[in-house]
Protein backbone atom coordinates (compact mmCIF):
# COMPACT_ATOMS: atom_id res chain seq x y z
CA UNK A 1 0.00 0.00 0.00
CA UNK A 2 1.21 3.62 -1.10
CA UNK A 3 0.95 5.84 1.30
CA UNK A 4 -1.78 8.54 1.14
CA UNK A 5 -1.26 12.51 0.32
CA UNK A 6 -4.22 13.85 0.90
CA UNK A 7 -7.47 12.80 1.78
CA UNK A 8 -10.96 13.05 -0.70
CA UNK A 9 -11.70 16.62 0.40
CA UNK A 10 -8.39 18.42 0.24
CA UNK A 11 -7.92 18.85 -3.62
CA UNK A 12 -8.42 22.38 -5.34
CA UNK A 13 -7.15 24.38 -8.54
CA UNK A 14 -4.25 24.93 -6.11
CA UNK A 15 -2.87 21.36 -6.43
CA UNK A 16 -3.07 21.44 -10.46
CA UNK A 17 -0.34 19.53 -11.72
CA UNK A 18 0.93 17.69 -8.56
CA UNK A 19 0.93 14.11 -8.38
CA UNK A 20 -1.41 12.77 -5.49
CA UNK A 21 -2.55 9.17 -4.34
CA UNK A 22 -6.08 9.02 -2.28
CA UNK A 23 -7.83 6.02 -0.38
CA UNK A 24 -11.61 5.88 -0.44
CA UNK A 25 -14.79 4.08 -1.36
CA UNK A 26 -16.53 4.03 -4.25
CA UNK A 27 -19.31 6.29 -4.31
CA UNK A 28 -20.21 6.66 -7.94
CA UNK A 29 -19.50 4.99 -11.05
CA UNK A 30 -20.18 6.77 -14.49
CA UNK A 31 -18.77 4.80 -17.61
CA UNK A 32 -19.14 6.99 -20.51
CA UNK A 33 -17.31 4.43 -23.04
CA UNK A 34 -14.62 6.71 -23.39
CA UNK A 35 -13.93 7.58 -20.09
CA UNK A 36 -14.57 5.97 -16.23
CA UNK A 37 -15.98 8.51 -13.75
CA UNK A 38 -15.31 7.81 -10.39
CA UNK A 39 -16.38 9.64 -7.24
CA UNK A 40 -13.99 8.59 -4.29
CA UNK A 41 -15.28 9.36 -1.12
CA UNK A 42 -13.69 9.15 2.90
CA UNK A 43 -14.96 11.19 5.70
CA UNK A 44 -12.96 14.27 4.42
CA UNK A 45 -15.50 14.78 1.11
CA UNK A 46 -15.44 13.12 -2.49
CA UNK A 47 -12.79 13.49 -4.93
CA UNK A 48 -13.39 12.74 -9.23
CA UNK A 49 -11.18 10.46 -10.40
CA UNK A 50 -10.88 9.58 -14.25
CA UNK A 51 -9.71 6.70 -16.03
CA UNK A 52 -8.90 7.49 -19.45
CA UNK A 53 -8.92 4.35 -21.16
CA UNK A 54 -6.35 5.99 -24.59
CA UNK A 55 -3.85 7.02 -21.73
CA UNK A 56 -4.07 4.69 -19.00
CA UNK A 57 -2.06 1.13 -18.45
CA UNK A 58 -4.48 -1.63 -19.60
CA UNK A 59 -4.71 -3.22 -15.77
CA UNK A 60 -5.75 0.01 -14.57
CA UNK A 61 -8.52 0.15 -17.32
CA UNK A 62 -9.43 -3.88 -16.61
CA UNK A 63 -9.59 -2.81 -12.51
CA UNK A 64 -11.50 0.19 -13.46
CA UNK A 65 -14.42 -1.86 -15.13
CA UNK A 66 -14.93 -4.26 -12.36
CA UNK A 67 -14.98 -1.48 -9.76
CA UNK A 68 -18.08 -1.26 -8.01
CA UNK A 69 -20.04 0.72 -5.83
CA UNK A 70 -18.60 0.71 -2.32
CA UNK A 71 -15.27 -1.12 -3.19
CA UNK A 72 -12.41 0.65 -1.60
CA UNK A 73 -9.60 1.58 -3.89
CA UNK A 74 -6.04 3.14 -3.92
CA UNK A 75 -5.42 5.52 -6.43
CA UNK A 76 -2.46 7.23 -7.91
CA UNK A 77 -2.67 10.22 -10.57
CA UNK A 78 -1.60 14.00 -11.50
CA UNK A 79 -4.52 16.59 -10.57
CA UNK A 80 -5.92 17.93 -13.29
CA UNK A 81 -7.89 21.59 -13.26
CA UNK A 82 -11.72 20.64 -15.04
CA UNK A 83 -12.33 22.42 -18.26
CA UNK A 84 -14.48 26.22 -18.31
CA UNK A 85 -17.73 25.48 -17.50
CA UNK A 86 -17.43 21.87 -15.65
CA UNK A 87 -16.62 22.62 -12.37
CA UNK A 88 -19.28 21.46 -9.88
CA UNK A 89 -19.54 24.37 -7.24
CA UNK A 90 -21.12 22.22 -4.81
CA UNK A 91 -18.50 19.84 -3.90
CA UNK A 92 -15.18 21.62 -1.97
CA UNK A 93 -12.78 19.66 -4.56
CA UNK A 94 -15.54 20.45 -7.49
CA UNK A 95 -12.29 22.61 -9.30
CA UNK A 96 -10.50 19.52 -10.06
CA UNK A 97 -10.24 15.74 -10.76
CA UNK A 98 -6.89 13.25 -10.96
CA UNK A 99 -6.16 11.47 -13.87
CA UNK A 100 -5.33 8.15 -13.20
CA UNK A 101 -2.52 6.09 -14.01
CA UNK A 102 -2.53 3.84 -10.83
CA UNK A 103 -5.67 2.07 -9.41
CA UNK A 104 -6.16 -1.24 -6.81
CA UNK A 105 -8.39 -2.53 -5.52
CA UNK A 106 -7.82 -2.61 -1.78
CA UNK A 107 -11.57 -4.54 -0.44
CA UNK A 108 -14.33 -5.46 -2.45
CA UNK A 109 -18.23 -5.13 -1.14
CA UNK A 110 -21.13 -7.36 -1.74
CA UNK A 111 -24.23 -4.53 -2.96
CA UNK A 112 -25.39 -2.78 -0.17
CA UNK A 113 -29.17 -2.81 0.80
CA UNK A 114 -29.32 0.72 0.42
CA UNK A 115 -27.52 3.76 -1.26
CA UNK A 116 -25.08 5.48 0.95
CA UNK A 117 -25.70 8.81 0.34
CA UNK A 118 -27.40 11.35 2.42
CA UNK A 119 -30.91 11.68 0.90
CA UNK A 120 -31.33 7.86 1.53
CA UNK A 121 -34.54 6.19 0.94
CA UNK A 122 -34.32 3.65 3.26
CA UNK A 123 -36.39 2.99 6.73
CA UNK A 124 -34.69 3.34 10.07
CA UNK A 125 -34.58 0.09 10.57
CA UNK A 126 -32.88 -0.81 8.14
CA UNK A 127 -30.34 1.29 8.59
CA UNK A 128 -29.86 0.71 11.79
CA UNK A 129 -29.31 -3.05 11.47
CA UNK A 130 -26.30 -1.88 9.03
CA UNK A 131 -25.63 0.95 10.67
CA UNK A 132 -21.70 0.89 9.69
CA UNK A 133 -22.76 1.85 6.50
CA UNK A 134 -24.84 4.28 7.37
CA UNK A 135 -22.25 5.94 9.56
CA UNK A 136 -20.49 5.88 5.75
CA UNK A 137 -23.36 8.43 4.99
CA UNK A 138 -21.75 12.43 4.55
CA UNK A 139 -24.40 13.80 7.01
CA UNK A 140 -23.38 10.75 9.83
CA UNK A 141 -20.05 11.75 9.58
CA UNK A 142 -20.54 15.35 9.94
CA UNK A 143 -22.85 14.83 12.69
CA UNK A 144 -20.09 12.80 14.69
CA UNK A 145 -17.43 15.23 13.82
CA UNK A 146 -19.35 18.41 15.26
CA UNK A 147 -20.41 15.96 18.02
CA UNK A 148 -16.19 15.52 18.81
CA UNK A 149 -16.11 19.14 18.22
CA UNK A 150 -18.61 20.01 20.72
CA UNK A 151 -17.09 17.70 23.27
CA UNK A 152 -14.00 19.54 22.99
CA UNK A 153 -14.91 23.04 23.71
CA UNK A 154 -16.99 21.21 26.55
CA UNK A 155 -13.07 20.18 27.96
CA UNK A 156 -11.48 23.55 27.35
CA UNK A 157 -13.97 25.77 28.29
CA UNK A 158 -14.54 23.80 31.90
CA UNK A 159 -10.46 22.83 32.14
CA UNK A 160 -9.91 26.90 31.82
CA UNK A 161 -12.93 27.39 34.77
CA UNK A 162 -10.81 25.46 37.03
CA UNK A 163 -12.94 22.47 36.65
CA UNK A 164 -11.20 18.71 37.04
CA UNK A 165 -12.28 15.83 34.62
CA UNK A 166 -12.92 13.09 37.60
CA UNK A 167 -14.24 9.39 36.62
CA UNK A 168 -17.02 8.09 38.55
CA UNK A 169 -18.25 4.55 39.01
CA UNK A 170 -20.27 2.70 36.37
CA UNK A 171 -21.26 -0.30 39.07
CA UNK A 172 -23.13 1.62 42.28
CA UNK A 173 -26.18 0.42 44.35
CA UNK A 174 -29.49 0.33 43.16
CA UNK A 175 -31.86 3.49 44.04
CA UNK A 176 -34.94 4.45 45.22
CA UNK A 177 -36.05 7.43 43.10
CA UNK A 178 -35.60 8.18 39.75
CA UNK A 179 -36.47 5.74 36.57
CA UNK A 180 -35.86 1.95 36.73
CA UNK A 181 -32.60 0.87 37.56
CA UNK A 182 -30.38 -1.78 35.05
CA UNK A 183 -29.53 -4.10 37.21
CA UNK A 184 -26.03 -6.45 36.76
CA UNK A 185 -26.40 -9.56 39.19
CA UNK A 186 -22.78 -9.70 41.24
CA UNK A 187 -21.16 -13.58 40.78
CA UNK A 188 -19.22 -13.01 43.96
CA UNK A 189 -21.95 -11.93 45.89
CA UNK A 190 -25.03 -14.34 45.15
CA UNK A 191 -28.51 -12.69 45.10
CA UNK A 192 -26.87 -9.17 45.00
CA UNK A 193 -27.01 -6.44 42.12
CA UNK A 194 -25.12 -3.20 41.16
CA UNK A 195 -26.79 -0.83 38.85
CA UNK A 196 -26.11 1.07 36.17
CA UNK A 197 -25.98 4.67 37.49
CA UNK A 198 -28.90 6.74 36.35
CA UNK A 199 -26.38 10.36 37.24
CA UNK A 200 -23.34 10.35 39.20
CA UNK A 201 -25.43 12.53 41.01
CA UNK A 202 -24.16 11.33 44.67
CA UNK A 203 -20.45 10.93 43.71
CA UNK A 204 -20.43 14.09 42.41
CA UNK A 205 -21.92 15.76 45.71
CA UNK A 206 -19.14 13.19 47.25
CA UNK A 207 -16.17 14.70 45.34
CA UNK A 208 -17.41 18.42 46.99
CA UNK A 209 -17.14 17.08 50.32
CA UNK A 210 -13.84 15.68 49.58
CA UNK A 211 -12.51 19.08 48.63
CA UNK A 212 -11.89 18.67 44.99
CA UNK A 213 -14.35 22.08 44.33
CA UNK A 214 -15.23 22.02 40.82
CA UNK A 215 -15.48 18.33 38.45
CA UNK A 216 -16.96 17.44 35.38
CA UNK A 217 -17.33 14.62 33.45
CA UNK A 218 -18.42 13.93 29.74
CA UNK A 219 -20.23 10.38 31.04
CA UNK A 220 -22.48 7.56 30.34
CA UNK A 221 -25.41 6.92 32.35
CA UNK A 222 -28.60 4.09 31.96
CA UNK A 223 -32.53 4.87 32.94
CA UNK A 224 -34.96 1.76 31.77
CA UNK A 225 -37.71 3.90 30.57
CA UNK A 226 -40.09 4.35 28.45
CA UNK A 227 -38.15 5.43 24.95
CA UNK A 228 -38.77 8.20 22.44
CA UNK A 229 -37.09 10.22 19.70
CA UNK A 230 -35.23 12.32 21.93
CA UNK A 231 -34.38 9.53 24.58
CA UNK A 232 -32.43 6.11 24.92
CA UNK A 233 -31.71 3.37 27.23
CA UNK A 234 -28.05 4.63 27.25
CA UNK A 235 -27.04 7.92 26.81
CA UNK A 236 -24.45 11.09 27.71
CA UNK A 237 -24.57 13.71 29.98
CA UNK A 238 -22.22 16.58 30.73
CA UNK A 239 -21.81 16.24 34.68
CA UNK A 240 -20.89 19.58 36.41
CA UNK A 241 -20.61 20.15 40.16
CA UNK A 242 -18.87 23.25 42.00
CA UNK A 243 -18.62 24.28 45.72
CA UNK A 244 -18.78 27.44 47.47
CA UNK A 245 -21.27 29.05 44.77
CA UNK A 246 -25.11 29.99 44.55
CA UNK A 247 -27.64 29.79 41.53
CA UNK A 248 -25.80 32.71 40.03
CA UNK A 249 -22.31 31.80 40.01
CA UNK A 250 -23.10 28.78 38.41
CA UNK A 251 -25.77 30.66 35.61
CA UNK A 252 -22.37 32.84 34.88
CA UNK A 253 -20.37 29.81 34.24
CA UNK A 254 -22.96 27.95 32.17
CA UNK A 255 -24.22 31.13 29.79
CA UNK A 256 -20.22 30.83 29.35
CA UNK A 257 -19.99 27.40 28.46
CA UNK A 258 -22.99 27.91 26.04
CA UNK A 259 -21.58 30.96 24.51
CA UNK A 260 -18.44 29.19 23.62
CA UNK A 261 -20.26 26.04 22.23
CA UNK A 262 -22.71 27.94 19.80
CA UNK A 263 -19.72 30.44 19.24
CA UNK A 264 -16.97 27.67 18.24
CA UNK A 265 -19.51 25.05 16.90
CA UNK A 266 -22.29 26.97 14.85
CA UNK A 267 -20.27 30.31 14.32
CA UNK A 268 -23.26 32.12 16.57
CA UNK A 269 -22.90 34.78 19.56
CA UNK A 270 -25.43 34.71 21.99
CA UNK A 271 -26.79 37.69 23.97
CA UNK A 272 -25.63 37.03 27.39
CA UNK A 273 -26.91 36.72 29.90
CA UNK A 274 -29.36 34.03 29.39
CA UNK A 275 -33.16 35.17 30.28
CA UNK A 276 -34.71 33.70 33.60
CA UNK A 277 -38.16 32.68 33.59
CA UNK A 278 -40.11 31.22 36.91
CA UNK A 279 -41.76 28.01 36.50
CA UNK A 280 -44.95 29.45 37.53
CA UNK A 281 -44.72 32.63 35.04
CA UNK A 282 -43.60 29.79 32.35
CA UNK A 283 -47.21 27.65 32.93
CA UNK A 284 -49.16 30.50 33.02
CA UNK A 285 -47.94 31.94 29.93
CA UNK A 286 -46.98 29.31 27.77
CA UNK A 287 -48.51 25.97 29.81
CA UNK A 288 -45.07 24.11 29.63
CA UNK A 289 -41.87 23.79 31.62
CA UNK A 290 -39.75 23.77 28.43
CA UNK A 291 -41.49 25.98 26.10
CA UNK A 292 -40.64 26.91 22.89
CA UNK A 293 -41.17 30.34 23.01
CA UNK A 294 -40.58 31.01 18.95
CA UNK A 295 -43.88 30.00 18.44
CA UNK A 296 -45.85 33.92 19.29
CA UNK A 297 -48.69 32.56 21.16
CA UNK A 298 -49.25 32.82 24.74
CA UNK A 299 -51.87 31.75 27.09
CA UNK A 300 -54.65 34.67 28.66
CA UNK A 301 -56.37 34.22 32.10
CA UNK A 302 -60.04 34.72 31.85
CA UNK A 303 -61.17 33.26 35.24
CA UNK A 304 -62.15 37.02 36.13
CA UNK A 305 -63.98 37.14 33.28
CA UNK A 306 -65.96 34.45 34.12
CA UNK A 307 -66.02 34.44 37.39
CA UNK A 308 -69.42 35.18 37.78
CA UNK A 309 -71.23 33.84 34.42
CA UNK A 310 -74.26 32.54 33.13
CA UNK A 311 -72.20 29.69 31.52
CA UNK A 312 -72.58 26.94 34.11
CA UNK A 313 -69.80 24.75 33.06
CA UNK A 314 -67.21 28.15 33.57
CA UNK A 315 -69.17 29.73 36.69
CA UNK A 316 -67.97 26.42 38.37
CA UNK A 317 -64.61 25.37 37.79
CA UNK A 318 -64.24 29.08 38.88
CA UNK A 319 -66.22 28.19 41.51
CA UNK A 320 -64.38 25.32 42.85
CA UNK A 321 -61.03 27.17 42.95
CA UNK A 322 -60.50 26.69 39.40
CA UNK A 323 -59.18 28.71 36.12
CA UNK A 324 -60.45 29.45 33.09
CA UNK A 325 -57.34 30.04 30.89
CA UNK A 326 -57.56 31.13 27.09
CA UNK A 327 -55.15 30.57 23.83
CA UNK A 328 -55.80 33.02 20.96
CA UNK A 329 -54.14 31.23 18.10
CA UNK A 330 -55.09 33.92 15.56
CA UNK A 331 -57.05 33.65 12.07
CA UNK A 332 -55.81 30.37 11.09
CA UNK A 333 -58.30 27.96 9.74
CA UNK A 334 -59.57 25.06 11.98
CA UNK A 335 -61.85 22.27 10.80
CA UNK A 336 -64.56 20.93 13.08
CA UNK A 337 -63.09 17.25 12.83
CA UNK A 338 -59.28 19.29 14.10
CA UNK A 339 -61.24 20.79 16.71
CA UNK A 340 -62.81 17.64 17.82
CA UNK A 341 -58.92 16.09 17.78
CA UNK A 342 -58.01 19.10 20.25
CA UNK A 343 -60.44 18.28 22.12
CA UNK A 344 -59.03 14.70 22.74
CA UNK A 345 -55.83 16.11 23.14
CA UNK A 346 -57.08 18.73 26.35
CA UNK A 347 -59.16 15.84 27.42
CA UNK A 348 -56.37 13.11 27.48
CA UNK A 349 -54.35 15.34 29.80
CA UNK A 350 -57.26 15.61 32.38
CA UNK A 351 -59.43 18.36 31.25
CA UNK A 352 -63.55 18.14 31.15
CA UNK A 353 -63.14 19.67 27.78
CA UNK A 354 -61.77 22.49 25.12
CA UNK A 355 -64.59 25.19 24.43
CA UNK A 356 -64.05 27.55 21.12
CA UNK A 357 -65.38 30.85 19.29
CA UNK A 358 -64.21 32.74 16.34
CA UNK A 359 -64.37 36.49 16.33
CA UNK A 360 -66.45 37.53 14.10
CA UNK A 361 -67.37 41.22 12.89
CA UNK A 362 -71.07 40.76 14.72
CA UNK A 363 -69.77 39.54 17.76
CA UNK A 364 -68.74 35.66 18.52
CA UNK A 365 -69.34 32.18 16.75
CA UNK A 366 -68.95 29.06 17.86
CA UNK A 367 -70.56 25.93 20.24
CA UNK A 368 -71.00 28.52 23.43
CA UNK A 369 -71.11 31.45 21.95
CA UNK A 370 -74.75 32.47 23.08
CA UNK A 371 -73.74 31.76 26.72
CA UNK A 372 -71.43 34.25 26.45
CA UNK A 373 -72.46 38.14 27.18
CA UNK A 374 -71.77 41.01 26.10
CA UNK A 375 -69.19 42.35 28.86
CA UNK A 376 -67.76 38.74 29.08
CA UNK A 377 -67.44 39.35 25.17
CA UNK A 378 -65.42 42.99 25.44
CA UNK A 379 -63.52 41.27 28.70
CA UNK A 380 -62.20 38.16 26.77
CA UNK A 381 -61.02 40.22 23.45
CA UNK A 382 -59.43 42.49 25.93
CA UNK A 383 -58.09 39.58 27.59
CA UNK A 384 -56.76 37.73 24.58
CA UNK A 385 -55.77 40.53 22.53
CA UNK A 386 -58.43 38.89 19.94
CA UNK A 387 -59.64 40.86 16.96
CA UNK A 388 -61.77 40.01 14.04
CA UNK A 389 -60.96 36.14 12.50
CA UNK A 390 -59.18 35.09 15.76
CA UNK A 391 -59.96 31.24 17.42
CA UNK A 392 -59.87 31.47 20.81
CA UNK A 393 -59.49 28.02 22.99
CA UNK A 394 -60.43 27.81 26.20
CA UNK A 395 -60.25 24.91 28.88
CA UNK A 396 -61.65 25.07 32.92
CA UNK A 397 -60.55 23.76 35.39
CA UNK A 398 -57.88 23.18 37.60
CA UNK A 399 -54.94 25.35 36.86
CA UNK A 400 -52.52 22.61 36.22
CA UNK A 401 -54.41 20.82 34.27
CA UNK A 402 -55.77 24.17 32.20
CA UNK A 403 -52.51 24.97 31.36
CA UNK A 404 -50.80 21.69 30.85
CA UNK A 405 -53.74 20.90 28.31
CA UNK A 406 -53.73 24.24 26.42
CA UNK A 407 -49.42 24.44 26.85
CA UNK A 408 -49.90 20.89 24.59
CA UNK A 409 -52.05 22.74 21.78
CA UNK A 410 -50.22 25.52 21.41
CA UNK A 411 -47.47 23.39 20.54
CA UNK A 412 -49.36 21.32 18.19
CA UNK A 413 -51.02 24.06 16.50
CA UNK A 414 -47.50 26.23 16.16
CA UNK A 415 -45.49 23.61 14.37
CA UNK A 416 -48.55 22.34 12.25
CA UNK A 417 -49.46 25.97 11.03
CA UNK A 418 -45.58 26.48 10.67
CA UNK A 419 -45.19 29.54 13.02
CA UNK A 420 -41.97 28.39 14.26
CA UNK A 421 -38.91 30.12 13.18
CA UNK A 422 -36.33 27.76 12.88
CA UNK A 423 -33.83 30.47 12.03
CA UNK A 424 -33.83 31.81 15.66
CA UNK A 425 -32.26 30.38 18.87
CA UNK A 426 -34.08 30.87 22.19
CA UNK A 427 -32.01 29.63 25.21
CA UNK A 428 -33.27 30.29 28.92
CA UNK A 429 -33.17 29.18 32.48
CA UNK A 430 -35.90 27.97 33.82
CA UNK A 431 -36.36 28.30 38.05
CA UNK A 432 -37.92 27.61 40.71
CA UNK A 433 -39.48 24.72 40.33
CA UNK A 434 -41.90 23.08 42.50
CA UNK A 435 -39.51 21.14 45.44
CA UNK A 436 -42.01 18.46 46.09
CA UNK A 437 -45.07 16.84 43.64
CA UNK A 438 -48.19 14.16 44.80
CA UNK A 439 -48.10 10.94 43.19
CA UNK A 440 -51.37 9.30 42.81
CA UNK A 441 -49.89 5.90 42.18
CA UNK A 442 -47.44 6.65 45.16
CA UNK A 443 -49.84 8.13 47.58
CA UNK A 444 -47.03 10.26 48.67
CA UNK A 445 -45.37 13.78 47.69
CA UNK A 446 -41.84 12.68 45.29
CA UNK A 447 -39.11 15.07 44.41
CA UNK A 448 -39.82 17.31 41.46
CA UNK A 449 -36.03 16.98 40.28
CA UNK A 450 -34.35 14.31 42.63
CA UNK A 451 -34.46 14.05 46.71
CA UNK A 452 -31.20 16.26 47.28
CA UNK A 453 -32.36 19.24 45.86
CA UNK A 454 -32.03 22.32 48.45
CA UNK A 455 -35.38 24.16 49.37
CA UNK A 456 -35.51 28.05 49.21
CA UNK A 457 -34.68 28.92 52.46
CA UNK A 458 -38.00 30.69 52.52
CA UNK A 459 -39.81 27.93 51.73
CA UNK A 460 -38.04 25.43 54.45
CA UNK A 461 -40.45 25.78 56.62
CA UNK A 462 -43.47 24.65 54.65
CA UNK A 463 -42.04 21.33 54.42
CA UNK A 464 -43.75 19.71 57.33
CA UNK A 465 -46.91 21.53 56.84
CA UNK A 466 -47.75 22.69 52.99
CA UNK A 467 -44.71 20.70 51.30
CA UNK A 468 -46.71 21.74 47.85
CA UNK A 469 -45.58 24.90 48.09
CA UNK A 470 -42.10 24.87 48.77
CA UNK A 471 -40.23 25.88 45.70
CA UNK A 472 -36.50 24.26 45.00
CA UNK A 473 -33.41 25.98 43.88
CA UNK A 474 -33.53 24.03 41.03
CA UNK A 475 -33.12 25.10 37.35
CA UNK A 476 -33.48 23.54 33.93
CA UNK A 477 -31.88 24.94 30.78
CA UNK A 478 -34.31 25.31 27.87
CA UNK A 479 -33.04 25.83 23.91
CA UNK A 480 -36.02 25.82 21.12
CA UNK A 481 -38.77 24.41 23.11
CA UNK A 482 -36.15 21.24 24.73
CA UNK A 483 -35.02 20.42 28.36
CA UNK A 484 -30.90 20.49 27.45
CA UNK A 485 -30.17 20.22 30.61
CA UNK A 486 -31.25 20.55 34.62
CA UNK A 487 -29.63 20.97 38.19
CA UNK A 488 -29.95 22.62 41.58
CA UNK A 489 -28.02 23.56 44.46
CA UNK A 490 -27.96 20.82 46.91
CA UNK A 491 -28.55 20.16 50.35
CA UNK A 492 -25.46 20.03 52.48
CA UNK A 493 -26.29 19.64 55.79
CA UNK A 494 -27.73 16.67 57.40
CA UNK A 495 -30.61 17.72 58.74
CA UNK A 496 -32.27 19.45 56.50
CA UNK A 497 -31.16 16.43 54.14
CA UNK A 498 -32.94 14.32 56.03
CA UNK A 499 -36.39 16.48 56.95
CA UNK A 500 -36.64 16.46 52.92
CA UNK A 501 -36.47 12.35 53.06
CA UNK A 502 -39.07 12.45 55.49
CA UNK A 503 -41.30 14.73 53.26
CA UNK A 504 -41.16 12.10 50.49
CA UNK A 505 -41.89 8.86 52.56
CA UNK A 506 -38.07 7.77 53.43
CA UNK A 507 -37.88 6.82 57.16
CA UNK A 508 -34.65 6.98 58.93
CA UNK A 509 -34.23 3.35 58.67
CA UNK A 510 -34.66 3.24 54.46
CA UNK A 511 -32.89 6.94 54.15
CA UNK A 512 -29.98 4.62 56.37
CA UNK A 513 -30.42 1.75 54.16
CA UNK A 514 -30.00 3.41 50.59
CA UNK A 515 -28.09 6.85 51.53
CA UNK A 516 -26.10 6.21 54.22
CA UNK A 517 -22.78 7.25 53.09
CA UNK A 518 -24.13 10.11 51.65
CA UNK A 519 -25.41 11.58 55.11
CA UNK A 520 -22.64 10.09 56.73
CA UNK A 521 -20.19 12.53 54.23
CA UNK A 522 -22.46 15.61 55.52
CA UNK A 523 -21.22 15.42 58.93
CA UNK A 524 -18.18 15.61 58.07
CA UNK A 525 -17.63 18.78 56.62
CA UNK A 526 -19.43 19.18 53.41
CA UNK A 527 -19.63 22.54 51.42
CA UNK A 528 -22.43 24.36 49.92
CA UNK A 529 -22.70 23.47 46.18
CA UNK A 530 -24.48 22.88 42.98
CA UNK A 531 -24.29 21.92 39.61
CA UNK A 532 -26.33 20.46 36.28
CA UNK A 533 -25.85 17.71 33.99
CA UNK A 534 -26.49 18.79 30.37
CA UNK A 535 -28.16 16.00 27.80
CA UNK A 536 -25.03 16.12 25.84
CA UNK A 537 -26.80 13.95 22.90
CA UNK A 538 -30.06 16.20 22.73
CA UNK A 539 -27.84 18.81 22.84
CA UNK A 540 -25.85 17.77 19.65
CA UNK A 541 -29.23 16.85 17.79
CA UNK A 542 -30.34 20.26 18.39
CA UNK A 543 -26.79 22.08 17.15
CA UNK A 544 -26.69 19.33 14.01
CA UNK A 545 -30.06 20.74 13.25
CA UNK A 546 -31.92 16.93 13.76
CA UNK A 547 -35.33 15.89 15.50
CA UNK A 548 -33.73 12.55 16.75
CA UNK A 549 -30.67 11.86 19.14
CA UNK A 550 -30.48 8.56 17.22
CA UNK A 551 -29.20 10.59 14.48
CA UNK A 552 -26.56 11.89 16.60
CA UNK A 553 -25.25 8.43 18.45
CA UNK A 554 -23.24 6.36 16.70
CA UNK A 555 -24.79 2.66 17.78
CA UNK A 556 -28.08 3.84 19.14
CA UNK A 557 -30.65 1.33 20.15
CA UNK A 558 -34.66 1.54 18.82
CA UNK A 559 -37.45 2.67 20.60
CA UNK A 560 -37.82 -0.77 22.10
CA UNK A 561 -34.42 -0.57 23.77
CA UNK A 562 -32.87 -2.93 20.79
CA UNK A 563 -29.41 -2.67 19.33
CA UNK A 564 -30.70 -4.27 15.49
CA UNK A 565 -27.03 -4.71 14.20
CA UNK A 566 -25.73 -6.21 16.87
CA UNK A 567 -28.84 -8.27 18.05
CA UNK A 568 -29.22 -7.13 21.79
CA UNK A 569 -30.20 -7.61 24.42
CA UNK A 570 -30.02 -11.33 23.31
CA UNK A 571 -30.13 -14.33 25.26
CA UNK A 572 -27.62 -15.99 27.45
CA UNK A 573 -26.38 -19.78 28.52
CA UNK A 574 -27.76 -22.10 31.07
CA UNK A 575 -23.80 -21.69 32.58
CA UNK A 576 -23.81 -18.27 32.60
CA UNK A 577 -26.84 -17.76 34.41
CA UNK A 578 -26.20 -21.17 37.22
CA UNK A 579 -22.36 -18.75 37.43
CA UNK A 580 -24.69 -16.02 38.40
CA UNK A 581 -27.30 -17.99 40.60
CA UNK A 582 -30.16 -17.00 38.84
CA UNK A 583 -33.14 -18.98 36.80
CA UNK A 584 -35.87 -17.59 34.75
CA UNK A 585 -38.85 -18.06 35.11
CA UNK A 586 -40.80 -19.68 31.89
Amino acid sequence: MKKRTHTCGELTAANNGKRVVLHGWVASRRDLGGLIFLGLRDRYGITQVVINPKEANPEVVKAAEAVRYEFILEVGGVVNKRPAGQANPKMATGEIEVMVDVLRVMSQSRTPPFLVEDEVDASEELRLKYRYLDLRRPRMQRILALRHKAAQVVRSYLSGQGFLEIETPMLTRSSPEGARDYLVPSRIRPGHFYALPQSPQIFKQLLMVAGFDRYFQIVKCFRDEDLRADRQPEFTQVDIEASFIDREKLFEIMDGLFAALFRDVLGIKLKLPLERISFENAMSMYGSDKPDRRIPWTLCDLTDVFRRSEFGVFAKAVGQGGVVKGLNVGPIEVSRKELDGLDGMAKSVGAKGLAWVRVTAEGLSGPISKHIKDEERKALLGACAAGEGDLVLMVADRRDIAEESLGGIRLHLGRKSGLVDESKWDLFWMTDFPLLEWSGEEHRHMAVHHPFTAPHAQDVDLLESEPGRVRSQAYDIIVNGFEIGGGSIRIHQRPLQERVFRAIGIGEAEAKEKFGFLLEALDYGAPPHGGIALGFDRLIMLLAGGNSIRDVIAFPKTTSATDLMAEAPSAVSKAQLKELGLTLKK
